[in-house]
């Protein structure tokens, strides 16, 4: 096995091989890869479509396939590898009924219902901690749709932190994620990384200039909203009966309709990169591209302080946290 094999990422020997020659070539059509792996039009047909299918080739302008970088490429075989093992974990988990196994060792000492339909049509949980051990539980259930409304404009530390871990969880098991956001959101630079990281992932978000409900929607089977709206630490009610549920959703939903996507809140902020100097526009593009700070430099040709100047001014002006991510959102901006 050659050293630095992708076939422990999950690629087949034959996938890795087209792959590393699309990086030799820069580019090719499928016949110019078949000339120079000897291989038949028709296999480099088939094993191009398996390297599409996991988006690490991309078809460029003038019809000639190019490889994602490979920084990118590799990120994008572990987050494969990582979506696989889980759902695999999930299916032996279900099957072997791990969740009622360990619900009935608590059933045993305190009676605890594993199911929703048999909890209480309205609950109330007092206190944070309690709260978030609900959510906690509720996020483990969805298996469909998690709705969110957050009324309050910019998010505290600790809730970015606590948040983090549940909203990635739901996204990589391919949950649909809707959330709601006040246009304070934007103007605060850590909520609004927060917002762009999650979206990366699958998140969907809007921003309102509306008053919002607080509120939290699981499956359109269970509801959160706050006991008192004016003190959300006094705890939360718990809601299970269909006619409540559905008509939060119903409210979701028109205050959804009434809010914009979070690009184009940015992007009217940021005014859609319409100041950009030609320099800025290639910096943005090395930074999707280039492995390193001094070939972007020398592509860019400045040096390599002002080119890690430039990156720097960029990353803040689109509330980037990391370089991969400020490219991602200069594209979805249309900035490149």
């Amino acid at each position: 096995m050659r050293a630095g094999s992708l076939t422990h990422l999950g690629m087949t020997a034959e996938d890795e091989d087209l792959y590393r020659c699309l990086l030799r070539l820069s580019e090719a059509t499928p016949a110019d890869l078949s000339d120079h792996l000897g291989w038949p039009l028709s296999h480099v047909e088939e094993w191009l479509a398996r390297l599409e299918s996991v988006e690490l080739t991309a078809l460029a302008d003038n019809g000639c396939i190019r490889p994602a970088p490979p920084a990118i490429a590799v990120q994008r075989l572990i987050d494969l590898r990582l979506r696989e093992l889980r759902e695999e974990l999930q299916r032996v988990a279900a099957e072997q009924r791990v969740v009622e196994s360990l619900l009935a060792e608590r059933h045993a000492v305190r009676p605890v219902a594993g199911e929703m339909s048999e909890r209480p049509a309205i609950e109330r949980v007092e206190g944070t901690p309690n709260v978030r051990a609900v959510i906690d539980e509720l996020t483990f259930f969805t298996r469909q749709e998690g709705l969110t409304t957050q009324p309050h404009g910019a998010l505290s530390a600790a809730s970015i932190e606590a948040s983090r871990p549940l909203d990635a969880r739901i996204l990589r098991r391919g949950i649909q994620m809707r959330t709601i956001m006040r246009s304070e959101a934007v103007e605060d630079g850590p909520t609004l990384a927060y917002l762009q990281e999650i979206s990366a992932m699958g998140a969907e978000i809007r921003i309102s200039d509306k008053p919002l409900e607080r509120m939290l929607v699981f499956d359109r089977a269970a509801a959160l909203t706050p006991i008192d709206p004016q003190n959300p630490r006094l705890g939360a009610l718990v809601i299970r009966e269909a006619g409540l549920v559905a008509n939060l959703v119903s409210l979701f939903e028109r205050m959804w309709s009434d809010s914009v996507d979070l690009r184009e809140a940015v992007a009217a902020r940021q005014g859609a990169g319409a100041t950009l100097t030609e320099i800025e526009r290639k910096v943005l593009a090395t930074m999707y591209e280039a492995e390193k700070d001094e070939s972007g430099a020398r592509e860019v040709g400045v040096s390599v302080r002002t080119y890690r100047k430039y990156v720097a001014d960029l990353m803040q002006r689109l509330g980037a946290t990391n370089r991969f991510q400020a490219a991602l959102l200069a594209r979805d901006h249309g900035w490149i």
